[in-house]
């Protein structure tokens, strides 16, 4: 009886010592994955550029510099109040560091200030939000207009006169880039052509769409000289209103780079886009976000300041846009990686391709 029971004794000792050990081990690695958590909350799924690449590139620069941290990811649907919630959410589930690129910039304050308030470092992620942010990263966005607004007066060419009427499409009045982009674009556009029509797409390709041809129907098919498009994915809503119209050759902007945009240059129904990295500017962001999450000073990682539409004064890292045409696809997002001349040139676009020098 004696001998009988001090294996189980052991054996009962053992599995006591086991569940213990391992109850610890497990409160260590909840503490540890929270302690090393990081938030990134991106605006919309429509844009390809959040979920193709903006995300992947993150995730994979913040495993790069932290094997142990996990990032905590949602997208907001382009509904600003579901986003607010999952600031809220993250703050409850211990997140430390929140890497935002805000549906809705004002909105988005008083989420953002509680965040703070509850210790979170907040980074602002391609659109400035409003509130305490410790950083901001995006690119010079006055210059995208710019750069947008000259490309088409370079596609308009002879045509672009004071008299020449062009349609504008803007984005969502919600993002303080579009306001950005709008200014640019201005910059470059206002007493060269004549702005007949102005509205917002809402960064939708639909709406965009009914706008272009609301435009149409005020001014006429044949005196529209020229588009532009705040980014690619109302360009591509437009293009097919101006096919429709039956002035698919009309010159027409785009913006973010897409591959379909990238596709409709080659074909002649978009004349150029910008080519926004989205590589640098991810891991730009995640760079920032390990440096506060290890209470780094990350001042050596943001080399100018931005006001937000709040007031606030944000460190901030603006990286440099290009404009994409025809002519220099190969050189910008093929040389980049961001597409192969195979994803570009499908059996639809190969006499496009063969045209521009890609095949």
């Amino acid at each position: 009886m004696r001998r009988a029971a001090v294996p189980v004794l052991v054996s009962t000792l053992a599995l006591t010592a086991a569940a213990c050990g391992t109850a610890g081990d497990d409160d260590s690695d909840s503490g540890s994955s929270d302690n090393k958590s990081i938030g990134l909350l991106l605006p919309d799924s429509v844009t390809a550029r959040y979920e193709k690449f903006d995300r992947p590139y993150f995730e994979a620069k913040v495993k790069e510099l932290c094997s142990d941290c996990t990032v905590d990811y949602a997208n907001a649907a382009a509904d600003a109040n579901k986003q607010a919630q999952q600031v809220s959410t993250m703050v409850t589930k211990g997140v430390k560091v929140i890497v935002i690129s805000a549906q809705d910039s004002a909105a988005i304050k008083s989420s953002i200030q509680a965040a703070v308030d509850k210790g979170v470092k907040v980074v602002a992620y391609d659109r400035l939000a409003q509130g305490p942010v410790s950083a901001y990263v995006s690119f010079d966005n006055v210059k995208v207009g710019e750069l947008q607004g000259q490309a088409l007066l370079d596609a308009m060419g002879s045509k672009a006169s004071p008299k020449a009427n062009v349609v504008m499409i803007n984005g969502d009045d919600a993002d303080p880039n579009a306001a950005q982009f709008k200014e640019g674009a201005h910059k470059a556009l206002d007493g060269k052509v004549k702005i007949a029509y102005e509205q917002s797409g809402l960064w939708k390709d639909t709406v965009a769409a009914e706008k272009m041809s609301a435009a149409i129907t005020q001014l006429g098919a044949k005196n529209i000289a020229g588009v532009y498009s705040a980014n690619d994915g109302m360009a591509g809503g437009i293009a097919n209103t101006l096919k429709g119209a039956g002035i698919s050759s009309t010159p027409l902007t785009g913006q973010d780079a897409e591959l379909a945009a990238i596709q409709r240059i080659v074909a002649g129904t978009q004349s150029a886009t910008v080519y926004k990295a989205y590589k640098p500017e991810a891991d730009t962001a995640a760079e920032i976000a390990v440096g506060l999450l290890e209470g780094k000073d990350v001042k050596s990682l943001t080399d100018t300041e931005v006001t937000s539409g709040s007031g606030d004064k944000v460190p901030a890292k603006l990286l440099t846009p290009v404009s994409v045409t025809k002519a220099n696809i190969k050189d910008t997002v093929v040389k980049d990686g961001l597409y192969t001349v195979a994803q570009i040139c499908t059996a639809q676009y190969a006499a496009g391709c063969k045209a521009a020098g890609l095949q």
